[in-house]
C-alpha cells in the first residue's frame, strides 16, 4: 500500500485539479468549470494526493445541506490505482468532514465505475437511491454513509 501525502489545497490549485481530471475523465473540463461549481458553496474542500512530490489524485467536495457533505469527485491516476490512494483520500476527507460536525457524507457514482462502487460498499456506504444524469444519459448510484453515532446532533 502506498503512503501518499494528502494536502488540503485552495482555489489556486484548481488548474492542477483540472489537469488531473483531464487524465481521468472525458470530456475534459477547464479550470473555470471547477471554479463555477464551487461558487456559493459552503465549506468547500479540495485535497491533492502526492507521491514522491508528484500529484497522483484529488478529492473535491462541499456542503450539500447542514447535516450532509457531498463528496463530488475522487480521482486517482490509472498508473497509481490499487495502491490505497483513493482510500487515503477518503479517510482524510472523512476526518475533515467529521471534524466540522457533518453526520453524513454522500456521493454519486456511475454504474460503469465498478472499482468505486466496490470501494463504497466495502467502506460502509449504503445505496440510498438512483438518479438519472441527463448529461451522460445514464443512471448514477447514490451512496451515503453515517460518520457519527448521532448524525442528527441531538
Amino acid at each position: 500500500m502506498a503512503n501518499a501525502k494528502i494536502d488540503i489545497v485552495g482555489p489556486s490549485e484548481i488548474p492542477l485539479i483540472a489537469t488531473l481530471y483531464g487524465h481521468l475523465y472525458r470530456p475534459t473540463k477547464p479550470a473555470e468549470f471547477f471554479q463555477r461549481r464551487f461558487l456559493g458553496r459552503y465549506n468547500p474542500l479540495m485535497m491533492v494526493a502526492s507521491m514522491d512530490e508528484q500529484p497522483v489524485g484529488f478529492f473535491l467536495g462541499f456542503e450539500l445541506k447542514p447535516s450532509t457533505f457531498f463528496a463530488w469527485l475522487y480521482g486517482v491516476l490509472p498508473e497509481c490505482r490499487r495502491m490505497g490512494i483513493a482510500s487515503q483520500l477518503m479517510d482524510a476527507s472523512h476526518s475533515w468532514i467529521r471534524e466540522r460536525g457533518y453526520g453524513w457524507v454522500r456521493f454519486e457514482c456511475h454504474n460503469e465505475h465498478r472499482p468505486m462502487l466496490h470501494m463504497a460498499i466495502s467502506r460502509g456506504y449504503d445505496v440510498v437511491g438512483v438518479r438519472w444524469d441527463p448529461d451522460r444519459v445514464q443512471n448514477l448510484v447514490i451512496f451515503e454513509k453515517t460518520l457519527t453515532e448521532d448524525p442528527y446532533g441531538i
